[in-house]
This record gives structure tokens, C-alpha cells and sequence, in this order.
């Protein structure tokens, strides 16, 4: 394994602190690290020097280095809140959207569980409950046996195989699988909580996300419609304000937007046994086998084997990347174009550039 050495003493020293607590447990932030929030509408955001945190200084240059090469436009790094890195790239700056891509999926789980919260609906309920039947070209018995909590960890059981599969019009939902009986990344399923929540809510999807959760903790940024996608586009600080309030369990200060423990519990630990790797449209690391988007194999070892065990991370194609590390208290946020191939969801790159981090923090 590449690193193995690095990555037992990272084990290891996080035993002796007292960090780790296992695979399927989310690990808290130490209580004497007190978590910093940026004020609501306002550019202030208070920042840690690597001096202060007696980092590798040595290794910020080669970092930035590796970004530039790998087609990286913003890159934020966040300790206990407070920013240690911000770094843009050739013309992009800190007020430039960009799409979040699949990163996305983990605000649309976000708005799922408040939802749930609030009592518009329930992940356990079939997803016909708020769509309304005739969704797809399943029958209605098939049709209602596809719960929200399907669409949520990609086990609908729709067929994957399509010509397109993003396609949400009815003709192109089609049965493939019994629900719960196979996992595969189907965006298409996953789209389809838009109009979930929007049933249930009743609700346009975004004005209710940006109610719920933008506004409420200071990002900026819009969902937009391009062809069957929902894309996200903000700058790279608004998603680290959403990566510091997943790594505060929902809670942003004194104040819970997701204000359901056992739920986002449950979003950022494995969710079926199909794909450990896999919450509700979080991906994890630690786990001992993975799946990733567009193939049917299951691999052995760890989603990012050079990452903390208990990061969870929002990945979209062209690698946009969102990690989120309790142990270290840690947010890393990534914007940029594909660093080597155009794939979707974990690529080789989240090793090599946390190997490249492990090298700044430790």
C-alpha cells in the first residue's frame, strides 16, 4: 500500500490522543479546540498561520505546485474553522462561483433531513408519497416499493444502463433491480429528490434550501438547471461554510440547522452494506471495501488510503472536492478542472493530493 508507513503512524498517533473511535463512528472535535464561525454577511474570516499550528511550512510551496499542475483553481484549507490556506489560480479569485458538481449531492441529503425534521416527510416512506404516482415506467407495485432512503444511498434499483443516465423523464426510468439489492450510482435517482422535497415541502427545491440552509449560514451562490442536472454554483469560501457546519454536526455556532443528531449520524456513516463507503450521498473513508460511479466492482481497502479514516467527503466530477476530517478538525475544500481523467466521484487524485497535505500537517 503507497504510504503504508505514513499512514500506520497516523493511525497510531491518533490512538494516543484519543481520536479515533472506530470506522462507523464520527469523531468529535477535542472540546478544548473551540470551533470558529465567520460572521454572516461579511467578508471576515479569521485565519491560522502554519507557524502557529507548528505545520511543515516546507511543504505549503510544493502543495501549491501540485495544485497548479493538477488544473486547480481555488483551494481553501480550514482548521478548527479558521483559515489556514486560501490559494486561487490563474484567473479565478475569491469571488468566482464554480460548480460544486456531485459535491452538491451532500446539500440536497442536508435538506432531506431537515425536512424529515420539520415532518414533510419520512426517508423510510415511498418516494411516490411525494412525487405522486406514475413517476416512472415502473408498475405501481414496483413504483412504491422505492423509498426516499433509496434515492438517498443509490439503491433504487432504476436502471443504470440507459443511454443516458441522467435522464429523469418517465420513459427513462426503468426497472432494472428489487430496491435494496444492488448499489449503483445513478444520478438520475438521485435528481429525483428535487422533486421530493418540493412535494413535500411544497416548495420549489432551492428556495427551500436556500431558506433552510444558504442564508442561514452566510453562503452565497444558486442552484441552476442545466439539461436534467441541478448543478450548485458558489465560490469556494461558501463551501467551506458548509463543510465547517458538517464538521460541527448541523450546527452552525449556537444555532442547529440540521437539528437531528441521529440523522446526520446516519447521512455520514455507511448506510447499506452494498457500498460501505456510502452515507446518504456522503462518501467515507476507513471503510474495508468500496464502489465507486460507473462500474459494478466491488474493491478491497479504503476509499482514500492516504486520508484520515474518518473523513467523509462530497466528490464531483472533475474532481470538486469537500473533505471533512473531525479527528483533525479539518475542512479542505478543492475547485478546479479534472486533475487526470473526467471521471466522477474518488479518483486517484484525492491520494495523491492528501498525500501532499499529510506531508504540510504532520
Amino acid at each position: 500500500m503507497k504510504n503504508q508507513f505514513l499512514i500506520c503512524s497516523l493511525f497510531l498517533f491518533s490512538c494516543l490522543v484519543g481520536c479515533s473511535k472506530g470506522n462507523d463512528d464520527q469523531v468529535p472535535v477535542p472540546p478544548e479546540e473551540t470551533l470558529y464561525f465567520p460572521p454572516i454577511n461579511s467578508n471576515e474570516w479569521e485565519t491560522v498561520s502554519l507557524e502557529e499550528l507548528n505545520w511543515n511550512t516546507s511543504a505549503e510551496q510544493p502543495l501549491y505546485d501540485y495544485l497548479e499542475t493538477n488544473k486547480t483553481e481555488a483551494f481553501i484549507l480550514l482548521k478548527n474553522g479558521k483559515i489556514v490556506l486560501e490559494k486561487y489560480f490563474g484567473s479565478f479569485n475569491a469571488s468566482k462561483n464554480h460548480s460544486w458538481n456531485s459535491a452538491a449531492k451532500t446539500l440536497t441529503a442536508f435538506t432531506v433531513g431537515i425536512a424529515q425534521k420539520e415532518g414533510y416527510l419520512d426517508i423510510d416512506h415511498a418516494s411516490s408519497d411525494y412525487m405522486g404516482t406514475g413517476w416512472s415506467s415502473l408498475t405501481p407495485e414496483q413504483e412504491v416499493q422505492i423509498t426516499v432512503k433509496n434515492h438517498l444511498t443509490m439503491t433504487s434499483g432504476l436502471d443504470f444502463t440507459g443511454e443516458n443516465s441522467f435522464c429523469t423523464d418517465v420513459e427513462c426510468l426503468i426497472y432494472k433491480d428489487e430496491p435494496n439489492s444492488f448499489w449503483y450510482y445513478h444520478n438520475a435517482a438521485y435528481t429525483l429528490l428535487d422533486n421530493i422535497i418540493s412535494g413535500a415541502v411544497n416548495e420549489e427545491y432551492k428556495e427551500y434550501f436556500y431558506e433552510k440552509v444558504r442564508d442561514k449560514i452566510g453562503m452565497q451562490g444558486s442552484w441552476i438547471k442545466t439539461g436534467y442536472l441541478n448543478l450548485y454554483f458558489s465560490n469556494a469560501r461558501s463551501m467551506a461554510r458548509f463543510g465547517l457546519l458538517s464538521l460541527n454536526k448541523g450546527i452552525w455556532e449556537d444555532t442547529p440547522i440540521l437539528d437531528d443528531p441521529n440523522y446526520f449520524t446516519e447521512m455520514t456513516t455507511t448506510s447499506q452494506e452494498l457500498n460501505k463507503s456510502y452515507g446518504y450521498l456522503w462518501w467515507l473513508n476507513g471503510k474495508s471495501s468500496y464502489r465507486i460511479p460507473g462500474s459494478e466492482e466491488l474493491f478491497p481497502g479504503k476509499l482514500i488510503p492516504n486520508a484520515p479514516d474518518d473523513l467523509i467527503a462530497g466528490l464531483g466530477a472533475f474532481d470538486q472536492k469537500l473533505y471533512v476530517v473531525p479527528s483533525k478538525g479539518l475542512v479542505i475544500i478543492r475547485m478546479g478542472d479534472s486533475a487526470n481523467e473526467d471521471e466522477l466521484g474518488p479518483t486517484s487524485f484525492d491520494n495523491d493530493l492528501w498525500e501532499k497535505i499529510n506531508e504540510l500537517i504532520n
